[in-house]
């Protein structure tokens, strides 16, 4: 049941960047892209087209998208679109896959989008469709799968709900989100026994934030149930700004450097990876969250001693 291959979904340049209170610029999202690409990521989550009133760090959507598409056209690069607005601005970029984004909380769907959950997902529908119309791949998000910063435990019966209702709406992919980085080993495994039931397992992903340090353990787990894909950030960038202490999104370099030792293939160069994650962290003025990336650079030093 264990893949001998994993998609890896590299999300640090949307999800990664996006509450960054310090503004990046197109030049150095542009980069960072670029050396992922160099690295072997194939899969880049590269921007989102949501309105710069909610999310200013994106207003350079289309920007951005229209530079790498014409710099790195072997990369399947993706964008959040949360409504037809959005998606009519993607597609004219010529981007190759969008995503919407739901949660498994009233609570959290009511205070990040103002909306309830069959609200939310009524919203998707016309986005969904027009992508499909359009040739375009569509991914869905479900947040707070395991834990809501209002709610607390999330039932899997609930998350299974809502990636039904993306599934079945005609989302190629549905992305299972541990928001707040509660989740753990038994809770991944409920949780990828339940959705599986209604969700073919090929179609899903797994996106686990690092909060309590459980997010390789979640990841291994959903592994080994047959999960192919799974989201990570350069550095482990990212986190959710309504979580308290969140470290942010598992570190890419983590899971490849896991994955590696299980002799389960990425298609990733691991020390471009880790130069990556230097690059864009010095850009921001701080070391990696990545245990890897800083062990291998105490390691370089060591040697140069």
């Amino acid at each position: 049941m264990r893949p001998t291959f994993v998609k890896i979904v590299e999300v640090g340049p949307r999800d990664g960047l996006q509450n960054e209170r310090q503004t990046i610029s197109t030049e150095t999202k542009v980069a960072l892209i670029e050396h992922l690409a160099r690295a072997g990521v194939k899969n880049i989550e590269a921007t989102s087209f949501v309105s710069p009133k909610w999310v200013p760090q994106m207003a350079d959507a289309v920007e951005v998208m229209q530079e790498v598409r014409a710099r790195l056209p072997h990369v399947q690069f993706s964008a959040l679109t949360p409504n037809l607005k959005g998606l009519e601005r993607a597609l004219a970029c010529g981007t190759q896959e969008v995503a919407v984004f739901g949660a498994a909380s009233e609570s959290f769907c009511q205070k990040n989008i103002n909306c309830s959950i069959d609200e939310s997902l009524a919203r998707f529908e016309p986005v969904v469709r027009q992508a499909k119309d359009n040739g375009i791949r569509v991914r869905g998000y479900v947040s707070c799968v395991m834990g809501c910063p209002y709610e607390g435990e999330i039932s899997p019966h609930k998350v299974a709900e809502v990636a039904t209702a993306l599934f079945n709406m005609g989302c190629d992919e549905i992305s299972l989100g541990d928001t707040i980085g509660t989740g753990n080993p038994l809770a991944t495994e409920k949780l990828i026994d339940e959705v599986g039931k209604k969700v073919p397992l090929a179609q899903l992903a797994v996106h686990f934030h690092d909060t309590y340090g459980q997010a390789l353990a979640n990841i291994l787990t959903a592994i080994n149930m047959g999960i192919s894909v799974v989201d990570a950030a350069v550095g482990g960038l990212g986190g959710c700004p309504y979580a308290k202490g969140a470290s942010g999104n598992v570190a890419t370099e983590d899971v490849v450097y896991m994955l590696n030792g299980m002799g389960i293939k990425t298609g990733i160069d691991l020390d471009a990876l880790v130069e990556t994650a230097w690059f864009i962290s010095q850009q921001l003025g701080r070391e990696p969250m990545s245990k890897v990336a800083r062990a291998l650079a105490a390691n370089c030093e060591g040697s140069k001693q």
